[in-house]
């Protein structure tokens, strides 16, 4: 398993699908509106080597509760200025299409948590502050530290897509079998 510490850098480059990664630092949860927030007025911390986590996390009493990552394909069209900012890695659950795939090749990561997991992924969490809070909870960039996080490398910068495999997988076992 890699070890990887925010703020990113070219580490990342050596990444490939499939790869198991532990990851430590500071991450910004972003979804839908939170995006197009962060177009309209701009991006409210350093997107230098930052981490975007696609999830709309349970926060009570300055604490997170559940942090479990959202779809990401919901954010395809709304990540690559992100990208071009220079975040260097995006969060979520069943990764995202071609066209992140090719926004991210050479600068970024796609990291795979796996959905269900909230609590596990609240207790590796403590809520550093909050951008946009009149966009609600779930909708918030909520800046959180993370401490060894288990990922999956889903989309690498090279142009491996996990997601992919899969369903050439899942074809070609069906051509086998019917």
């Amino acid at each position: 398993m890699t070890e990887l510490k925010t703020p990113l850098g070219d580490e990342i480059l050596s990444l490939r699908a499939g790869d198991r990664v532990s990851l430590s630092g500071t991450i910004y949860t972003a979804r839908d509106e939170a995006h197009m927030r962060m177009m309209e007025e701009g991006i409210p911390f350093n997107p230098e080597g930052a981490v975007i986590y696609h999830c709309g996390p349970v926060v009570k009493d300055s604490k997170i509760v559940a942090a479990g990552p959202t779809t990401s394909a919901r954010m395809n069209d709304l990540s690559g200025f992100l990208i071009d900012a220079g975040v260097r890695g995006l969060i979520g659950k069943g990764g995202m299409g071609e066209n992140l795939l090719n926004q991210i090749r050479g600068r970024a990561v796609y990291l795979a948590f796996t959905g269900g997991c909230a609590a596990l992924a609240a207790s590796r969490m403590t809520l550093k502050g909050v951008y946009f809070e009149d966009l609600g909870m779930a909708e918030a960039v909520w800046e959180i530290s993370v401490e060894n996080l288990p990922l999956t490398v889903g989309m690498d910068s090279a142009g491996g897509d996990l997601y992919q495999k899969v369903r050439d997988n899942a074809r070609d076992n069906y051509e086998r079998m019917f």
